[in-house]
């Protein structure tokens, strides 16, 4: 089975081959691009195309790559000991499995989501690199040696906060998710509003990317910000007009805090504001600059 994209999901040819040739070479992929640009919805996409459970495990800060293998409770053991459970004399009682033990003791095929990696110490990827590649790992407690029944399709997304370890990135099969251009962009759209009208989303969409191509932004808008914008635009029933307005007065876009998410871009829109009506000679400005 090969994956293509969903009719939730669109999947441009490359990453519909990067996704085929991550499973055909059983090999993670490892997938980057921007937030917002549907890395973890992907892996939901694929689970959901191939016909296989999901199995996630979302990176954090203080997450251990031991974490994703198994715990062993020693606090719960020593109360319990305290108490005189007789589950004490079994240590298995007291092994919490993890999400990769999950995915590799699974009878049925799984595909094992393990989100945003580069959020963990940097020697987090390094600590996984031989459970990964032999899908095996020895339970030190008990002396059982876990095997993967059904090799999961492994997908690691990154938001590249840090550079990841190169030892990890040969083992991985790589693809970088660029930001939609826009005929992709309406593809996508009409996966999400199938009946939005045609000229609110094609006045949303150039303001949209005229948002993001504003010099200096922080943090510029993304897909899954777009799509939340064009929600709001649809519920409070937005005239198209208001869109394609370019007052200089209203270079903020309506509904902006679904597009901006910080008070420096807020303020760069403002300052922008100010800056052309004082060229264009408009309320409170000087003369026009020729």
């Amino acid at each position: 089975m090969r994956f293509e994209g969903t009719d939730q999901y669109v999947a441009d040819e490359e990453l519909s081959a990067a996704v085929n040739a991550a499973i055909a070479l059983e090999r993670p992929l490892l997938i980057k691009g921007e937030p917002g640009t549907g890395k973890t919805e992907l892996a939901q996409q694929v689970a959901r195309a191939m016909g296989m459970p999901l199995i996630e495990w979302h990176v954090k800060s203080t997450t251990k790559a031991r974490q994703g293998l198994y715990e062993y409770d020693a606090v719960a053991r020593l109360r319990d000991s305290q108490l005189g459970d007789d589950k004490v004399h079994d240590v298995a009682n007291y092994i919490r499995k993890g999400k990769l033990w999950e995915a590799f003791a699974a009878e049925k095929r799984s595909v094992l989501l393990i989100d945003e990696v580069d959020k963990a110490d940097i020697e987090f990827p390094n600590d996984l690199l031989q459970e990964l590649d032999r899908m095996e790992f020895h339970v030190y407690e008990t002396g059982e040696t876990i095997k993967a029944v059904q090799r999961p399709v492994v997908i690691i997304t990154s938001n590249n906060e840090k550079e990841l370890p190169d030892a990890f990135l040969r083992r991985c099969f790589f693809h970088f998710i660029a930001f939609p251009d826009e005929a992709t962009m309406r593809q996508i759209v009409d996966v999400h509003f199938p009946g939005l009208k045609s000229r609110l989303l094609a006045e949303a969409l150039k303001l949209f990317y005229d948002v993001r191509s504003v010099p200096g932004m922080k943090k510029k808008p993304s897909t899954s910000e777009l799509l939340d914008w064009l929600k709001l635009l649809m519920i409070e029933d937005i005239d198209p007009a208001v869109l394609s307005e370019r007052d200089p007065r209203k270079l903020i876009p309506p509904l902006h805090g679904a597009l901006l998410k910080n008070e420096q871009d807020v303020m760069l829109f403002e300052k922008l504001a100010f800056m052309t009506r004082r060229n264009s000679g408009g309320p409170g400005g000087g003369p026009g600059v020729a």
